[in-house]
């Protein structure tokens, strides 16, 4: 019966994992602010040496990531990226589970970003 529970549940999660989204932050060309959103998960200090204009900082780090996230609009297309990739991936991930139809990974972050200017 184990077994067959950590099955189950290791299917789950590959097929959660496999419905994620992601785009080569070299490829971003910018958004639509009335359809879509664009959050920075890096620190505040990080976001302050620079970031991808127009874009809502929201530290992943932070205690109330959840709380932060809450005022914005579940249906528009979210954009989100880091430093190099890791922590946006685990943003994407938490912004899915908490019911955001559409969230898009940067990959590559803002490191990567910086590099194709």
């Amino acid at each position: 019966m184990r077994i067959l529970l950590f099955c189950v549940l290791l299917m789950s999660a590959q097929f959660v994992i496999g419905q994620l989204v992601s785009k080569p932050i070299v490829e971003f060309a910018g958004y639509q602010q009335s359809s879509e959103v664009l959050i920075d998960v890096r620190t505040p200090v990080e976001f302050e040496e620079g970031a991808i204009e127009g874009a809502v900082n929201i530290d992943w780090f932070s205690h109330d990531f959840n709380q932060q996230v809450q005022s914005i609009d579940k249906n528009k297309i979210i954009y989100v990226y880091c430093k190099k990739g890791g922590r946006s991936l685990k943003a994407q991930a938490r912004l899915e589970e908490l019911g955001f139809k559409n969230v898009i990974n940067l990959e590559g972050g803002y490191d990567a970003y910086l590099q194709e200017e």
